[in-house]
């Protein structure tokens, strides 16, 4: 999949923060969502991807990796310095709310 994704993003005119027609979820959301770290580091290598932007609820990239535990990928996001730990949804939900409510005991260590 990390080839398909390198070769679109270097020879197609892409939009890395557009977002879905259903839940408003962007690449990079997805790509943390489902711990694919390989995407995510191709898709901040562009230096395009908005690491703060979230989906139709306001949850972003980091929230998704935090409440599926992808501790790899929430390092990555977490290194770009560009990333509000304490981001909330529309809910008032923050990572670490996300992570604790997952019984993600790492990510929580991890967020805090």
């Amino acid at each position: 999949m990390k080839d398909v994704i390198q070769r679109i993003l270097e020879t197609c005119k892409v939009d890395v923060n557009a977002k879905d027609t259903v839940r408003g979820m962007t690449p990079l959301c997805c790509a943390a969502k489902n711990g694919h770290k390989a995407v995510v580091e191709l898709l901040l290598a562009t230096g395009q991807a908005d690491v703060e932007l979230g989906d139709g609820s306001d949850r972003t990239p980091l929230s998704f990796a935090a409440e599926a535990g992808h501790t790899a990928v929430i390092q990555l996001l977490l290194d770009t310095g560009n990333v509000n730990v304490n981001a909330k949804d529309f809910s008032g939900r923050t990572p670490l709310i996300f992570a604790a409510m997952a019984r993600q005991t790492k990510t929580v260590l991890q967020l805090f």
